[in-house]
């Protein structure tokens, strides 16, 4: 199967820029997954996604979405493609009914069958019988479900949605996270902008990461967690006499501090290590294990090791 989306050397200079916005960025993305597309501001992926929903119209490269290049045929691209955008952009002077009935007649939905689909929709994201409040009523987590209901009203293959949780309250951005999910159960492709990295980590199969207008890595989350320095291992607390690093050194890179009176804190990194060795290596060495557990680097620690601590 070909891929639902594929971004081939996707370049992007500005009239009077000094350099490329976009520098030949390419990836693509499976029929149902949720892709992540991280990055700091003025990295290049607002001009990426601007390009992949035919907003901004590339200085070179290609974007296939569904089979449609959406250059040579931005109109077909937006029956299969919705996006949600980061700025709230409803009609105001509307009622939520209207907002969605308007939007599925532009795609050519007749009056029934626009205003039945309208009212599942508020059904679904938790607004109904609030469909006749004008959005001007609304509060932001209100709001932005309706942004997502207006999007899926023409049934699209490909949902980008660019930081849709900002802001929100945590009962709003649970509520969405699952609505996600569950659209991807359907088979729905999403492509997911966030600067949460733990929303980046929950939702998304793959990410790929942008800077300076390129991709600099791309994996999964736990497969990106790898490319940190001691990134994966053990965490042992232990009681001991003396500093148990010579016993536990045999199992890789050891660190330890200590831990309170005749205790000691002991990190021993490497994916490969069993809780079992170390447990054997700390009570031969004449330790006894008070806890342990495993450490895992986070997203946001690989987002900040690859892209820098500078301000932007």
């Amino acid at each position: 199967m070909p891929p639902i989306i594929d971004v081939a050397d996707l370049r992007k200079r500005y009239a009077g820029a000094k350099s490329e916005a976009v520098a030949g960025v390419s990836f693509r993305v499976e029929e149902g997954e949720v892709f992540g597309l991280l990055g700091p501001n003025g990295a290049g992926k607002t001009t990426t996604i601007g390009t992949m929903t035919t907003r901004v119209r590339p200085t070179s490269g290609s974007v296939v979405v569904d089979g449609v290049d959406v250059v040579a045929d931005p109109v077909a691209a937006k029956l299969r493609i919705a996006v949600v955008p980061q700025r709230a952009n409803l009609d105001r002077s509307l009622s939520a009914l209207e907002n969605l009935t308007f939007h599925a007649a532009y795609f050519g939905y007749g009056r029934r069958e626009r205003n039945v689909r309208a009212r599942e929709m508020l059904e679904r994201f938790g607004l109904q019988g609030r469909g006749d409040d004008r959005v001007d009523n609304y509060s932001g987590g209100m709001a932005q479900r309706l942004i997502i209901a207006r999007a899926l009203m023409h049934d699209p293959r490909v949902l980008f949605l660019d930081e849709p949780t900002t802001g929100l309250d945590p009962q709003s951005r649970l509520f969405l996270w699952d609505q996600m999910e569950a659209l991807k159960a359907r088979g729905v492709t999403l492509l997911l902008t966030t600067h949460d990295m733990a929303e980046a980590d929950r939702l998304c199969d793959r990410i790929a990461i942008v800077d300076h207008g390129k991709v600099i890595a791309s994996d999964t989350p736990r497969g990106l967690r790898r490319v940190l320095p001691g990134a994966e291992g053990l965490e042992v607390r232990l009681e001991v006499a003396d500093d148990p690093a010579a016993a536990l050194g045999s199992l890789g890179e050891v660190e330890t501090e200590p831990d309170g009176d005749g205790q000691f804190k002991a990190r021993i990194y490497g994916a490969d290590v069993a809780p079992g060795a170390a447990i054997a290596a700390a009570e031969a060495g004449g330790a006894r294990v008070l806890d342990l557990r495993r450490i895992e680097g986070t997203l946001e620690d690989v987002f900040v090791h690859l892209t820098g601590r500078d301000l932007r």
